[in-house]
């Protein structure tokens, strides 16, 4: 399941105001810095906007998937799958191993738009060349064991409603999941194999949200249905970082169908067969030394999910980010739990506290930089600093921050961050005199955050709260 709070997530009302130009630059921060999802405009700075009146180029698309392998060892990839594949992201257990046992066809329901057409195509494609997977569209539709349908986010969240969107077995549309909810039927805990199963997403959202959760609940629907934080190159991560398969996904969906694998096996199993299995399907993870990983413990998880939840109040959340913190210190972390830890304070504090919210993630920088797996990672982080160094008339640093990420970002093919850092790149430009070129990103821009924002009025808005961040530095 695909949860609506993610990191790219508003930050939300501060628990309290600063005044005067440093109230307008927080809250230019907390705006701008928010702008990898769709949010209402900060209150503080809506009359600083910069307008972009005018129609909008055309949206722009990724050409193709360009995934790396994992660089972990085996030993660690094993400990992985077998977290991954018999476990709940609840924590409830699963008895055994079940997956389709025969050809995958996908069928679609409800109003699906081009753009979902197009990146529904090219996943399944990737699935059948990367993880081998016997998967298709469904000629006819009604013999489609995996269906797609999509529904108002409203409809969806009336019933589920912390999901972006999710994935439920022995069901083929919203009318019978209806019937069966809270029935043994759809008990992911119940099933032996996998004959049916249905992906619930929102049709009036971006393209690229509506994207991500076909990768996610298909991906679930196939294969693992657990999230696992300390996983630094997966979606299978409820840090979101990663919004497309990586080459770690589809190594664990090329497993969970080897033929050394079947429905039915238990987890002792399944870990007396992985060794052979990923000798043969990953032969460079058999040298390589694994990193002993520390057990996430409940209470940080709760500390997280309270902080990124939207439940709690904005000074709740910061103090949930703190303990993140402090238990990650405690345990002595220093991989990406430790970092997603000062992440998430970071954007936290962007309202009330910046100088915490600077120090929160040059700390996570350092961590996400030192790890060649966490590029992506990194990359988020820098957009936050970048905004910090253009508000501050830094224009060299702005500069230098973007075009460190824009390699990471566009293999992620994340185009809201992308869209993002190149409208953080056209301010620099324009403020160190070099309108032309900033004119040219900034179209570029536009194009990609047409398909990472969605509505037209979103993607203005997105561009006016980056814009506002030179312009305070100019008004100061």
């Amino acid at each position: 399941m695909r949860h609506s709070s993610d990191p790219t997530a508003p930050a939300g009302p501060a628990p309290r105001r600063a005044s005067g130009t440093r109230a307008i630059l927080a809250g230019a921060l907390a705006a701008a810095l928010a702008a990898c999802a769709p949010a209402p405009p900060a209150p503080e700075i809506a009359e600083r906007r910069v307008a972009f009146e005018g129609p909008l180029p055309p949206m722009k698309s990724f050409a193709g998937a360009r995934t790396a392998p994992s660089i972990r060892s085996n030993r660690e990839i094993a400990q992985d799958f077998l977290d991954l594949s018999f476990q709940m992201e609840s924590g409830r257990r699963l008895p055994a191993l079940a997956r389709f046992e025969g050809p995958v066809r996908v069928g679609v329901r409800g109003p699906a738009t081009p753009s979902l057409e197009r990146d529904l195509d090219a996943l399944l494609a990737r699935l059948r060349n990367e993880a081998g997977i016997d998967i298709r569209r469904a000629r006819p539709a009604a013999e489609a064991n995996l269906v797609v349908e999509v529904l108002s986010r409203r409809e969806l969240q009336r019933l589920v409603p912390q999901a972006a969107c999710f994935v439920v077995p022995r069901v083929t549309s919203w009318e019978e999941f209806r019937r069966a909810r809270r029935t043994a039927a759809v008990d992911w805990t119940t099933v032996r194999t996998r004959t049916r199963a249905a992906v619930f997403l929102p049709g009036d959202v971006s393209p690229q949200e509506t994207r991500d959760c076909l990768h996610e609940e298909i991906a679930q629907a196939l294969g693992p249905l657990n999230d696992l934080y300390r996983l630094p190159d997966s979606v299978f991560n409820d840090d979101n970082f990663h919004t497309v398969l990586t080459g770690f996904d589809m190594l664990m969906l090329r497993v969970f169908y080897d033929d050394a694998l079947s429905s039915g096996l238990s987890r002792a199993e399944v870990a007396s067969r992985l060794p052979g299995v990923l000798a043969r399907l990953n032969p460079a993870g058999q040298g390589r030394t694994g990193r002993a990983t520390d057990p996430t413990p409940p209470e940080w998880t709760r500390a997280i999910e309270t902080a990124l939840g939207p439940r709690a109040t904005p000074a709740e959340r910061q103090a949930a980010a703190r303990r993140a913190v402090r238990i990650a210190e405690a345990r002595g972390w220093r991989d990406t739990r430790r970092a997603f830890s000062l992440y998430a304070l970071g954007r936290l504090s962007l309202g009330s506290e910046p100088e915490l919210a600077l120090a929160s993630f040059l700390e996570a920088a350092a961590i996400y930089r030192a790890r060649p797996d966490t590029r992506i990672q990194a990359a988020h982080v820098n957009m936050q600093l970048a905004a910090f160094s253009l508000s501050a008339g830094q224009i060299e640093g702005t500069l230098a921050l973007v075009d460190e990420s824009l390699p990471a970002v566009s293999a992620a093919e994340n185009a809201a961050l992308l869209a993002t850092l190149l409208l953080i790149r056209a301010e620099a430009l324009e403020a160190g005199g070099r309108g032309r070129e900033a004119a040219s990103v900034r179209e570029d821009a536009l194009g990609w955050a047409r398909y990472g924002f969605g509505r037209d009025d979103v993607v203005r808005a997105r561009a006016s709260e980056i814009a506002t961040l030179a312009r305070v530095r100019a008004d100061r």
